[in-house]
């Protein structure tokens, strides 16, 4: 019997065929695009919506609200989008039979036992969204100390 704090079953993903890898790979290109969008896209959409607004060279109450009610409203349909393409990646590689997942702060002392703490593997889906954001900082900091200049003058 399964325990009921595992987080996943052991068996590996089903061998990708050609439609499977490609599909898999579109998934993946889809989740970097939307996860770098999360913090670039989103805030810059944001800033341009609300430079439209703007009715002058003095910031207003109702700008700044739009800005935020944009940004808002973009991060939520980007994460919405990021949950629809994880379960697709899920479905296309076969891990969607999870069993529930206890968080820690939930679980008893009991689950402190060994046989509980066995850490699984990233998926492909958390692997690209890692890359994404290293990829991002690492670009930030070299434009930042290499290229942007001093704002001191």
């Amino acid at each position: 019997m399964p325990s009921p704090t595992a987080t996943r079953s052991e068996a590996p993903p089903p061998p990708a065929t050609g439609g499977a890898l490609f599909l898999r790979i579109i998934l993946a290109a889809l989740t970097a695009i939307l996860a770098v969008n999360l913090y670039t896209g989103a805030p810059l959409l944001a800033i341009w919506v609300g430079s439209r607004v703007q009715q002058g060279t003095q910031l207003t109450m109702g700008t700044v609200a739009v800005v935020i009610g944009v940004l808002i409203a973009t991060v939520a349909l980007l994460v919405f989008l990021l949950t629809r393409v994880e379960a697709m990646y899920k479905a296309v590689t076969g891990q969607g039979q999870e069993q529930r997942r206890v968080a820690p702060w939930m679980r008893s002392m009991r689950g402190e036992r060994e046989e509980m703490n066995r850490k699984r593997p990233l998926t492909g889906y958390e692997k690209t969204i890692v890359f994404a954001v290293v990829g991002a900082i690492a670009a930030f900091e070299v434009w930042f100390f290499f290229f942007s200049g001093s704002p001191i003058g």
